[in-house]
């Protein structure tokens, strides 16, 4: 689920301060049919999607972007989906809360799979199955903590493998962010390959965190 667009919007509002999953999810659902509309606007200059797409595409590994499986993490209507299709992806799987969001996204026929997920829980997925993992906008307020998702994240990309990740500035530090990569870092689990401030959507005030984790070899 991504929430870029400006805090007045009443259901990014909304979602920002939902007590529960359950209300999340249930914001999302009524959001899904205007989503895009309000969101995937050019006038909105969303950018966060074609950012991450563009780290993602462009990292450098034996397989190019048409060879790798990349996982879509909070995958929304599939706005980065379809960045990433644009840069020529292939295989795409997509896990989403709402199942009004994940309706969209599949009407962009860019996903190979798609299924509900609370990333707040443990990711039903093997480790090491992707080579690349995406998450824009699902890391902010009122939604998905650092603990245990950006180490389930870490646990389902191959080794060699990043994942790429959207935070809200607000949160990056006060949230746990920070110390949870610090704490990933520390267990010789990732490197840190950027973690370098940018705009959700030009123009508007909310900031965030591009980071970028490789996923190295055990010692």
């Amino acid at each position: 689920m991504s929430t870029p667009i400006p805090a007045n919007n009443l259901y990014l509002g909304q979602a920002r301060a939902s007590p529960s999953v359950q209300d999340c999810m249930t914001i999302y659902d009524k959001w899904a049919a205007t989503y895009n509309d309000e969101v995937g606007n050019e006038a909105q200059n969303y950018v966060a999607p074609v950012l991450v797409a563009q780290a993602a595409i462009n990292f450098k590994s034996p397989t190019g972007p048409a060879n790798r499986v990349i996982l879509d993490a909070g995958c929304g209507t599939g706005l980065v989906g379809q960045a990433l299709g644009i840069g020529g992806a292939k295989a795409i799987d997509g896990l989403d809360l709402s199942p009004a969001m994940l309706d969209i996204a599949r009407q962009t026929g860019l996903y190979r799979e798609l299924a509900q997920a609370d990333l707040n829980r443990p990711i039903d997925k093997p480790a090491g199955t992707y080579d690349v993992v995406v998450c824009v906008g699902t890391f902010t307020l009122g939604h998905v903590g650092p603990d245990p998702a950006l180490r389930e994240l870490v646990r389902v990309t191959k080794t060699g493998g990043i994942v790429v990740a959207t935070i809200l500035e607000e949160i990056w530090i006060s949230g746990g962010f920070k110390a949870e990569v610090e704490k990933l870092r520390a267990e010789r689990l990732v490197a840190v390959v950027a973690d370098e401030l940018i705009d959700y959507v030009k123009g508007h005030g909310d900031k965030a965190v591009l980071l970028i984790l490789e996923k190295i070899p055990c010692a």
